[in-house]
């Protein structure tokens, strides 16, 4: 029942977000407003167990998820044939970019210094 109370959050969730994204006319997709506001129910333990229950659940048949995927790709083969080395190459340089980004970002939280306050609100001790 718990599973059942969270999956239920979760779509209430991602259709309040595409509310929100059609209804304002927001630049973001409806699915990441969904997931903010998911993110800020989070903190509340009574919506955190339904959720985690729910995750548990779809984490077990995961592999389920990738089939409309598959399918996608066997349907549309020509337009993959037509178009793949450009897609291939467009999934390297993002993921190359990500990485990059992800390593810059770490280096420069990791550095000592990082998140020293500096000046007369400096603590001495």
């Amino acid at each position: 029942m718990q599973a059942l109370r969270g999956l239920a959050l979760l779509l209430l969730c991602q259709s309040a977000g595409e509310a929100a994204a059609r209804g304002l006319g927001l630049p973001l997709p409806g699915p990441v407003l969904g997931m903010l506001l998911m993110l800020a129910l989070l903190a509340v333990p009574a919506v955190r167990e339904p959720v985690a229950a729910a995750a548990d659940g779809l984490l077990q048949h995961l592999s389920l998820l990738f089939v409309p995927v598959g399918v996608g790709v066997v349907t549309h083969v020509a337009v993959v044939a037509q178009y793949g080395l450009r897609i291939a190459l467009v999934l390297l340089v993002s993921t190359l970019a990500g990485l990059a980004v992800t390593a810059w970002v770490l280096q420069a939280c990791l550095r000592p210094d990082a998140f020293a306050v500096s000046g007369p609100e400096r603590a001495e001790g």
